[in-house]
């Protein structure tokens, strides 16, 4: 694995580990911007003239230091940070080429296209280990490398209602509930988080072995595996779980509750999130009714999730004496878990995320003070990447395509003329 003297000015984890990044929109762009942030070397490849997809997928779109809107949007911004853009066309068999070069100076090689359509550039994992035994080769699908669905194309939306995560999401159906999805792209955003894991497993081996291996990575896969507790739920007891709401399946309470109306006379809520008994104690104590914490039909959590339907009518009534301000004060001086409900204005003005340091600002080609999340690792010997530490602003579409080219391949300015003639970069 080699040594890449960048600009870092401290040492980050994954120093010296390079990565072709052939993926695109978010679960693979999710993993790259991961091992990116960690120091990785993540180059992306992008097609020449439109580049990643979500770059179009707007608005809203970046506007630059004198308010005109440029064609960066934000969901592109979200999941790139601490890469560099080289435009190729891989239809080409230039462009395929190119790639099968690139390849000899990389480490980890990430590709969420269709099942079937790296072989067909000769780009799959069968033709590039034989160049680069030890290459690391991600594939993220919606369905994996085999099975009956292993072609179909997989979209998030899609593999939460497939992976059951919409039948245990939104409110009970005698409330009037149906099948929710979550709010961001979870299958996405997870499929890309162990993906990560997944590589970094890899490397490990080839670092000890020589032995490259393909992670083989689907978006219904790692649905099924983050339902946790709801799948053991059923596995063990043969019932399916079906959707409560705001409420936990397991631990009660545990859910969102109404408040007292807000000075404006708006509903108000909260959050209580009482994990044990001890915790339950405490909170009957808070809300003026400690016959509650004795009572044997609720006094442990047993009890309490077989007699939630005659608890929590109780505590609905309870909590709407006080003000949101009034409890989230009194639970927590009593060590009773609780949270507010706050819009993203509110996340980003929160004293604690503004102590953790939760947004980055870069100097972007079009803005200087580009404001976006930072990552949330934090690393006491070997920091992330991040503005004024070695970081780098998501890529223009092709920015870094010669530079790229020139360090890695020594391209001489006539090679370079060449693919640009030919539209292969």
């Amino acid at each position: 694995m080699r040594l890449l003297c960048r600009q870092n000015k401290a040492m980050n984890s994954l120093q010296g580990i390079r990565i072709l990044d052939l993926s695109r929109v978010l679960a693979g762009p999710w993993c790259t911007q991961t091992l990116a942030d960690l120091g990785a070397d993540v180059i992306k490849i992008e097609r020449p003239g439109s580049g990643d997809d979500t770059r179009t997928w707007g608005p809203p779109f970046l506007q630059n230091d004198d308010g005109t809107e440029t064609h960066e949007a934000a969901y592109y911004l979200g999941a790139n940070r601490n890469k560099r853009s080289v435009t190729c066309d891989i239809a080409q068999p230039a462009g395929q080429a190119l790639i099968r070069e690139l390849v000899l100076h990389c480490d980890v090689f990430v590709e969420n296209f269709k099942v079937g359509d790296m072989a067909r550039y000769g780009l799959d994992y069968a033709s590039l280990k034989v160049l680069n035994p030890r290459l690391v080769y991600c594939s993220v699908t919606g369905f994996g490398q085999n099975g009956p669905y292993a072609e179909r194309a997989g979209y998030d939306y899609a593999i939460q209602g497939m992976g059951g995560l919409m039948s245990v999401t939104g409110e009970r159906d005698d409330l009037g509930g149906g099948p929710q999805k979550v709010g961001v792209a979870v299958a996405d955003l997870m499929t890309g988080m162990y993906a990560t894991v997944g590589i970094l497993a890899a490397l490990r081996h080839a670092e000890k072995t020589g032995e490259g291996q393909q992670v083989d990575m689907a978006l219904l896969d790692t649905q099924v595996a983050m339902l946790a507790n709801l799948s053991a739920n059923y596995l063990v007891s043969g019932k399916v779980p079906q959707r409560v709401g705001n409420a936990h399946q397991n631990i009660v309470p545990y859910q969102v509750f109404e408040v007292a109306p807000a000075l404006d006379g708006s509903k108000d809520h909260l959050i209580l999130a009482v994990g044990n008994d001890s915790q339950y104690v405490k909170f009957c104590k808070v809300a003026n009714m400690p016959e509650l914490g004795v009572n044997p039909l609720f006094a442990k959590n047993r009890d309490r999730v077989l007699n939630r339907s005659q608890l929590v009518p109780i505590l609905e009534t309870v909590m709407k004496l006080r003000s949101k301000a009034d409890w989230l004060a009194a639970l927590e001086a009593a060590k009773v878990p609780c949270g507010a409900i706050n819009n993203l204005a509110e996340v980003f003005t929160d004293p604690q995320i503004e102590a953790r340091e939760m947004v980055a600002h870069w100097q972007h080609p079009f803005k200087n003070d580009l404001s976006l999340v930072a990552s949330p690792i934090k690393l006491s010997v070997t920091p992330v990447r991040a503005p004024g530490q070695g970081g780098l602003p998501p890529p223009l579409l092709g920015q870094h395509t010669d530079e790229v080219l020139r360090e890695v391949l020594n391209y001489s300015e006539a090679q370079l003329t060449e693919l640009k003639t030919i539209q292969a970069i």
